[in-house]
């Protein structure tokens, strides 16, 4: 496994749309996933994008909880979505700010699992449904500064000089 260089804001890979996936058991999609596990661990992350580590492919990961297995969703699509709420919101490759947006309070979901079975979920607990949707945003080109009503709902926490060299933005565009 390796970390993968994240991307940072204006990357152009982060609001390109992501390709589907047509095999799973091809060894570089197993070995990209095992590689976007690590990078989130690393990074710190509740959930991670493909793009957000220059992968065009549809996956995303998401971590459930400290005691459980990432769950991988390979070609995400969001089929239902029910209730509304404000939260605040940050990402892995906008690290300096964070926002107040609305997300839905349960979605409903289907994708494939790494292993290539079909899979349909509910994600009835907040943190998952948030998750949800942030990652299949940026695998739909979109990050969660979209869904600002306002500019000023966007707010610095972090400065350049706070960042650590791990942070530091690096871009290939």
């Amino acid at each position: 496994m390796a970390v993968l260089q994240m991307r940072y804001f204006p990357d152009p890979v982060l609001r390109a749309k992501a390709i589907k996936v047509k095999d799973v058991n091809e060894p570089a999609i197993q070995q990209l996933i095992d590689d976007m596990i690590e990078s989130m661990h690393f990074y710190q992350g509740v959930g991670i994008a493909a793009n957000q580590v220059g992968s065009r492919h549809r996956i995303c990961i998401i971590q459930r909880s400290e005691d459980e297995e990432p769950l991988v969703l390979i070609n995400p699509e969001i089929t239902r979505r029910d209730g509304e709420r404000e939260v605040t919101e940050g990402c892995l490759s906008l690290l300096q700010y964070q926002g107040d947006i609305v997300r839905s309070e349960q979605v409903w979901a289907k994708a494939i699992d790494r292993h290539g079975k079909p899979v349909k979920f509910k994600a009835a607990t907040e943190l998952l449904a948030q998750a949800l949707e942030h990652e299949t945003d940026h695998l739909n080109g979109k990050a969660y500064t979209d869904h600002l009503r306002s500019p000023d709902d966007l707010y610095q926490v972090k400065s350049e000089d706070e960042l650590t060299e791990d942070e530091a933005p690096v871009s290939d565009s």
